[in-house]
């Protein structure tokens, strides 16, 4: 059985983020830039996955610039047999990237498609939800124990009100949750050995995929400040605090 992770590039979440003076994005020049901890997950999940032997292949995949590579590279350090780049300098948007994973979903018929719930750059939670509708494969999100066994996934996955287990048929896509698994460290003898692991470069025209943007950003803000938090006395100077001043309730 094959794998399928999508991976994305994002800025690492250890960097500050700051918005352009003119309002248009946030500004990565010279920013430290790494995979999503969410589709970090997915990836060590995958290589378990075919540690236990449940699964033949792991094929990592990433759409976006050609830096992506980078991306790719340190997911088959992870244990990815071989990576795919969708190479484009467009902005890609949630829809056109589910649109990418669903042609090459068709291309090499994985069994298991893991992702990221959502990645840490913009948060949408959109991509594994769009892929599953058109791919018209079965779904389970923000998962936190995925187990395989005769051709079913069955899924823990975290709800408002406990937990929920889902059992779904294979193939099917599986967005990771932080519960799930932590990803180990990668060593650097096996950053040598994803130097030599293959790497496709593709196009979306290749895949026969429409990547305009269906969104217009208008403008990227900064919040504003947090004031500062004051001690009060008692419960009815809170009260009159957040009746007067706040004007919460």
């Amino acid at each position: 059985m094959k794998i399928l992770i999508p991976v994305k590039r994002v800025v690492d979440y250890n960097v500050k983020v700051r918005v352009k003076s003119d309002g248009t994005g946030v500004d990565i020049a010279n920013v430290k830039m790494s995979m999503n901890p969410f589709d970090e997950i997915a990836v060590e999940e995958a290589v378990r996955l075919k540690e236990k032997g449940v699964a033949t292949e792991v094929i990592a995949v990433s759409c976006g610039v050609t830096q992506c590579q980078e991306t790719l590279r340190t997911a088959m350090a992870i244990g990815a047999d071989r990576g795919i780049l969708v190479e484009c300098a467009e902005e890609l948007q949630p829809l056109a990237v589910a649109k990418l994973l669903k042609a090459l979903v068709d291309r090499e018929q994985p069994g298991l498609v893991i992702l990221g719930k959502q990645a840490i750059d913009d948060d949408c939670n959109q991509t594994g939800q769009m892929l599953a509708a058109l791919a018209g494969l079965p779904q389970a999100t923000f998962a936190s124990r995925v187990d395989i066994a005769d051709g079913f996934a069955t899924v823990a996955r975290e709800v408002d009100g406990g937990s929920q287990t889902l059992k779904i048929g294979l193939p099917a896509v599986v967005t990771t949750d932080l519960r799930l698994n932590e990803p180990r460290y990668v060593t650097l003898p096996n950053i040598m050995k994803a130097k030599k692991k293959p790497l496709e470069v593709i196009r979306p025209a290749d895949l026969g995929v429409d990547v305009a943007p269906r969104i217009r950003t208008l403008k990227v803000a900064e919040p504003p400040r947090r004031g500062a938090g004051v001690k009060v006395a008692d419960v009815p100077t809170l009260v009159g605090k957040l009746r007067d001043e706040a004007k919460v309730i």
